[in-house]
Formats: C-alpha cells, structure tokens, sequence
C-alpha cells in the first residue's frame, strides 16, 4: 500500500540528445494520467504504442508506454515509464505536460525513497542503486548488484535476529525481579555476544575496500627522475596525457587518471621524480608525492633498468611492501636490460613503457594483488560505505560495555540497555529505525528521476 498523497514525475535518463529518453511517472494519479493520455484503460506490464498528445491535443511524439500497478512497481505504487524519442525538447515538452496534468516536479532520490517507505527495499538496497548506477568497474558492479539483491541486509538480518534473541534472555531475568541470572546463563550471553563482536568487526573490515569498489584503487607511480613514469601513465590510458622529456624532472606536480584495468578501476597518480638531492622546486613537488603516497593503495614503482638501482627516500619505503608494491622494470625493449635483483620481496614484472611490452602481465599482477585485497567474509562481496560503518561502530562500541558488564556482573537492565543500543544502531543500516533526517540526508544524494 502506498504511503504518498500526490503524483511525482520526473525525466529518468540523462540530459541530452539520444535515441530514447525515458520520463517517469509514479503516485495515485497514475491511472488517471493513463486515461487522459493515451484514451486507453491501464493494462499493467504491457508496452503500447501510442502517440503522446498534451492537453490541447497537439501531439508531442510517438512513444511507447508501460504501466505498473500497485505493489508491483520500483515504488511500490502505481507508476508509469514513457519512452520516447531522445530530443531533449521532446522529453521536457513531456515532463511539462505531466506537470500541467496534475502531477509534481520529483525531488532527487524520490522513487527510491518511494520504494523503501513501500518495503520494496530496505535502506542499503536503495544505496545499492547509486552504488550501480556509478559503478567503475566490474567488481564493483558486481559488489552493487549482490547489494541490491539483499546481501547486506541478510547478514544484518542474522546479526539483528541473533541480538533479539539475546536481549530477550536479558530482559526475562528484568520481568522476573526476583530470578537472578545463573553464570551457566551469562556465560552463554558472552558467547552469543561475541560472535556477534565478530562478525560486526568483520564488516566493518570492509569498508575499506568499500571505498576501493567505489573510487578505484588508488595507485600510485613512484620512481627516480626519468625512469618512465610518465611514459607508463600515457601507455596505461592510451593518450599522451603527461608530457614526456628526456630533461629529468619534467614532472613537477600529480597527474590523475581513471582507467578500467581487468575487473577493477584503477585512480592512477603520475608523481614527481623521487630524488634524494632535489632542487627546492623538486622539493615541493616530492612532497605532493609524499601527500598522494600516504593514502595509496597501491604502489607502481617504475625502475629504470638502464640505470643503477636507485634508492627511495625513507618515508616511501616505510609505506611500501610486498602486498602493495609493483616493482616495474622498465625499458625491456633495451639491449642492456637486465633483470634486478631488488632489495625486498617485492613481485617484479619487466616491460617497457615506449613498446607496451609486459602490460598483459602487470595487468595479471595488478588484479592479484587487489584480489588479496577483499576481505575474507564469504562468498558475496560485501563492502559497506561510511554510514554503514559509523552504525556499526556504535553498535560495537555498545556490544563491548555489554561484555563488559556481564564479566562484571552489573545490573541486568544495564546490560539490557547497551544490547538495545546496539539493535538500534543494526536497525540504521536496513532503515528499520524510524529516523526521517537519515532518510532525507541519504536520498538527497540521489540522481533525479531515481
């Protein structure tokens, strides 16, 4: 049953000329709109052909039409997609008219928040439709999709229903003043509660690599003045994006770039040559390496193989190691090129920037070490964004003061408010707590028309 008094419309598909623009239509006006439109009764699930015409009469284009009824809609209402010619003239001309015949102007993120006052999703599906709609590659794509399939409000599901069942022990012992709670009791509490500390802590563990999924790995190219740095970057996105010299030092501040590499994205950062005895110009551009450094994921540490095994500076190599370091040797198309042996284990691969030799096997090199990346938490990719770990944080915190208390036999009624903290900061995640400035803040983030 639908929860919304009035009509929304709004132009689904991006601004612009295409072969189809779609405008959307979803409330209780919807039927009527059918009617008044196309003079043909609202058959849900069916594309019609039809010509669209405005409330003069005048037609506006050939379009086809679908109509769905309440519940079985994105939203939950009933709701209604006009397909028409890609003219932006045309849609607007469309929306306008939807407008004139009643209907509203959709906020951003309506139809979304639409379709969860509806319980046709819960809270992390309808953030999953951003999440898949800004998707850079396939695992995140993959990570969006598992996500708008319930995978993260399964697990929440568990957790909350094993939390249920423990308050409910807890608060028995409250009803029944007069009973205390036997140890053989507490010590089953501690338990059930610390299965769900670990499997809070093991979500939370994801959310970095939710940040991975959602901006790219952020990899950073590191090396010596003139050992090809900038020669690799152009090499990796296809394009002369940096300028390339053979005056070391051409490098001055950070290039960035997002490329698709194997199943995943790749925020590629070409960086000022590392050099132990810079200019004060190289100074500043070195220490903007250092900033870009300290937040990588991922190193590409481009060696010039013609040359002697440079050294790095200290504050490099203190944020390098063998699980987020690539040791490029370059310049294999050279004669002289020899295999190093380097001073850490780091995972080697030779090619050459000029050629494009060895791409394949760094591409191979690359997608291993952001493998390892993903945390281990079953089959699904599970990667929470900040507002799923904030949550989860207050109900860690709350679920380690109810240990706490049970270790220390404090009152039943404390321990039973800390578990009930904790149910309510799970219940954030699915939206199951009642909180409309969450709900308002979330859905403003989405496109309009979703």
């Amino acid at each position: 049953m639908s929860f919304s008094s009035d009509t929304i419309a709004a132009l689904a598909t991006p601004v612009g000329t295409s072969a189809i623009a779609v405008v959307r239509a979803s409330g209780p006006d919807t039927a009527r709109l059918v009617h008044e439109i196309f003079r043909e009764p609202p058959l849900p699930r069916q594309a019609r052909h039809a010509d669209y015409r405005d409330c003069t009469g005048a037609l506006v284009d050939d379009v086809l039409f679908t109509y769905y009824a309440e519940p079985n809609s994105f939203t939950g209402e009933d709701s209604l997609e006009i397909s028409c010619h890609g003219n932006p003239f045309i849609a607007q001309k469309i929306l306008e008219d939807l407008l004139g015949r009643g209907c509203r102007p959709a906020e951003a993120g309506e139809f979304s928040k639409r379709a969860f006052l509806n319980g046709r999703m819960d809270l992390s599906q309808a953030e999953a439709v951003m999440d898949l709609i800004h998707a850079r590659s396939e695992r995140a794509l993959l990570a969006a999709n598992q996500q708008l399939r319930g995978s993260l409000g399964k697990r929440m599901s568990e957790l909350i229903t094993l939390l249920v069942n423990s308050l409910s022990k807890i608060e028995a012992y409250i009803d029944f003043p007069d009973e205390d709670l036997p140890q053989e009791n507490r010590n089953v509490l501690i338990e059930d509660i610390g299965r769900l500390l670990q499997a809070t802590r093991q979500l939370i563990a994801t959310n970095h690599y939710g940040e991975i999924l959602r901006s790219g790995i952020k990899t950073v190219i590191v090396g010596a003045p003139n050992a090809g740095k900038s020669s690799l970057l152009n090499r990796l996105i296809g394009r002369e994006r940096a300028l390339v010299s053979p005056e070391p030092g051409t490098t001055r501040d950070y290039l960035e770039e997002v490329i698709s590499f194997g199943p995943h994205a790749l925020r590629l950062i070409d960086t000022a040559g590392l050099n132990l005895t810079p200019s004060a110009l190289e100074q500043r551009g070195i220490e903007k390496t250092l900033e870009q450094a300290v937040g990588a994921n991922l190193f590409l540490w481009v060696i010039d193989s013609a040359q002697s095994l440079p050294e790095l500076p200290a504050q490099f190599l203190a944020l390098m190691n063998p699980s987020n370091t690539l040791a490029l040797l370059n310049k294999n198309d050279l004669p002289s090129f020899t295999l190093r042996v380097l001073p850490r284990d780091f995972l080697t691969v030779s090619v050459s920037s000029l050629t494009g030799s060895g791409l394949e096997a760094l591409q191979m090199a690359i997608v291993k070490l952001a493998e390892a990346m993903r945390p281990e938490i079953g089959d699904e990719i599970v990667a929470i964004n900040a507002r799923h770990t904030h949550a989860l944080e207050q109900a860690l915190s709350c679920l380690v003061t109810a240990i706490d208390k049970l270790n220390t036999h404090d009152s039943t009624e404390l321990v039973s408010s800390d578990l009930r903290g904790a149910l309510s900061s799970f219940g954030e995640i699915s939206g199951k707590v009642d909180n409309e400035s969450i709900l308002d803040r979330l859905f403003s983030t989405f496109c309009i028309g979703k």
